[in-house]
């Protein structure tokens, strides 16, 4: 019996993600498979932050698995290695030897949008517009096709943080030109009123502006449209369930106990909706003095257990920086990417492990096999 590339992929086919329920090879964690002179070289890709405990517990079960698989084919082996990548692809959707394309959904308003993706706070100040403008730069930065609709009617912040200030608005017939910045297209009703008026709306208003933001911007073929939600759970977050075919949504939240409390809510609030939170970002987590020590300002930690007792994934921790508030306070989220090598760090981290996460949201496995637990 043949043993080759074809026979591992086979094998690797049984080992299951248990937080995940998914084969390793359904999830695209197998990036290359090399087999010569009877030795085995299997790379996997895994996130950035993955422990090193369910790393060595994934090595451990992908040799139990290949050498099983070369014992009933009557194959010798002369080793196995496994070679972890410490990258995740940033495709907004599996390859076509993953999963076939899907059909073409009429119903959707906006067919040319692949993910729609919903970063949301139980309340205002943790940092989500900044959370936001991160995600949608970081992943443009990647390659990806990316838009950002400012869902915050009453505090709009995208303008400013994009530097749109001298931007005009344009119309054609009755579609409104998204604004076009760092690799992003954006809207934001805070570029079509008066920036210094007051928008003293009640909830069909603010209910029917957003709607229009969302459904009357050519925003043309995107892999991703990022909304940046207003804090709490009203109208808005509510709209946007009903309007658009949402892939899920992303959860910011600071470390206090307070933030937790909102933060709880709103992830409830999407449970109900039936909107999957693809991830909890802990922003504010520590500063760093000039000193090189560590300061803990609001506390730390709390995000990530707020994401642990309520069984959600946890997408990372973003410090304070100096650095990301002046930039993005003149406009330049740019800089946020290139002149600070621990904030770029921080802030690629972020959006490739959400890119994931939206990869692994889109998979749907129908096949039962035998399995082999990541213990």
């Amino acid at each position: 019996m043949t043993f080759n590339e074809a026979s591992i992929r086979a094998a690797l086919e049984a080992v299951i993600d248990p937080e995940l329920d998914k084969s390793i090879v359904t999830l695209g964690l197998i990036e290359q498979i090399k087999f010569e002179n009877g030795h085995a070289e299997i790379t996997v890709s895994v996130g950035t932050d993955e422990p090193q405990d369910k790393r060595d517990a994934l090595d451990r079960v992908i040799k139990e698995a290949v050498g099983s698989a070369a014992e009933m084919a009557q194959a010798t082996l002369a080793g196995i290695d496994v070679v972890f990548a410490r990258k995740v692809s940033l495709s907004a959707q599996p390859t076509a030897a993953q999963a076939p394309p899907e059909p073409v959904d009429e119903s959707n308003p906006l067919p040319g949008v692949k993910h729609v993706i919903a970063v949301g706070a139980g309340k205002g100040g943790v940092g989500k517009s900044t959370a936001t403008v991160s995600l949608a730069l970081g992943l443009a930065r990647a390659g990806a096709r990316v838009g950002l609709l400012d869902g915050d009617i009453y505090g709009p912040s995208i303008p400013t943080m994009l530097g749109l200030d001298d931007a005009v608005a344009q119309v054609k017939g009755t579609t409104m030109v998204p604004f076009e910045a760092f690799g992003i297209k954006a809207i934001s009703i805070g570029k079509l009123v008066d920036p210094d008026k007051a928008l003293i709306w009640r909830g069909p208003m603010a209910h029917g502006a957003f709607k229009q933001l969302a459904l009357q911007t050519d925003w043309g073929e995107l892999d991703y449209l990022l909304v940046d939600l207003p804090p709490g759970t009203g109208d808005v977050p509510l709209t946007l369930a009903q309007l658009l075919p949402l892939t899920g949504a992303v959860l910011v939240c600071t470390p206090q106990r307070v933030a937790q409390d909102d933060a709880r809510r709103a992830a409830r609030m999407f449970q109900q909706l039936e909107v999957e939170i693809l991830g909890v970002i802990e922003n504010m987590s520590s500063f760093t003095g000039d000193d090189g020590k560590e300061y803990d300002l609001f506390g730390r930690g709390g995000a990530e257990i707020l994401a642990r007792t309520m069984g959600l994934p946890f997408l990372g921790n973003l410090p304070i920086h100096p650095d990301l508030r002046k930039n993005l306070d003149d406009g330049r989220p740019d800089r946020n990417f290139s002149k600070n090598p621990a904030l770029a760090k921080a802030l690629d981290a972020l959006a490739t492990n959400l890119a994931n996460r939206i990869s692994i949201a889109s998979l749907s496995d129908g096949t039962s096999r035998p399995s082999l637990e990541i213990n």
